[in-house]
């Protein structure tokens, strides 16, 4: 059984076949559940804006997610708070986990990125809107003074500590 979603907006094919419109804030408590399950500081706000409509074989949504979240930074864990609003272009089809032979190459275009199943006549799009936002939070985010931090503590940079740094101390040193 799977577990419930950490933020919840179930639609049905009825929903977009008369077209709607979608304005929803995540409570502090969905927001929690969000930064768990990201890996997050904080989520501090969570918004999706929408709108539905009934497309062939299933339901389209059009729109943005907002966030406001805080990630740790990748080398020093210090907070990095971002603001992210990030569109999305999604359609829920029937048809899109059609079986695929194992042998069989498949060319998938950029139209199909945005392809999710319909499970049965619903879609979970606050499910998709958390998607969207885990796909859109950077991967290694970095302190605005990391270098700085881990400079103080020892931790050579980059540059200093890359393959060819040890050669470029002895360059100007006289053999021994």
């Amino acid at each position: 059984m799977s577990a419930e979603p950490e933020f919840s907006l179930v639609l049905t094919l009825a929903d977009a076949a008369q077209g709607r419109a979608i304005a929803v804030e995540a409570d502090a408590e969905a927001r929690a559940r969000i930064a768990r399950r990201l890996a997050l500081v904080a989520v501090d706000h969570f918004a999706l804006t929408a709108e539905i409509r009934s497309v062939a074989g299933g339901i389209g949504a059009k729109g943005t997610v907002n966030a406001a979240v805080v990630q740790s930074c990748a080398a020093t864990g210090l907070p990095v708070p971002a603001t992210l609003s990030e569109p999305f272009d999604l359609r829920f089809l029937r048809d899109v986990d059609a079986p695929v032979a194992a042998d069989e190459e498949i060319e998938i275009g950029s139209d199909d990125l945005d392809l999710l199943p319909l499970d049965g006549d619903s879609v979970d799009l606050g499910e998709a809107a958390v998607q969207t936002l885990s796909l859109a939070l950077d991967p290694f985010p970095r302190y605005p003074d990391a270098d700085r931090i881990l400079a103080e503590k020892g931790v050579l940079s980059e540059d200093a500590a890359g393959p060819f740094a040890a050669l470029a101390k002895l360059r100007g040193k006289p053999d021994a």
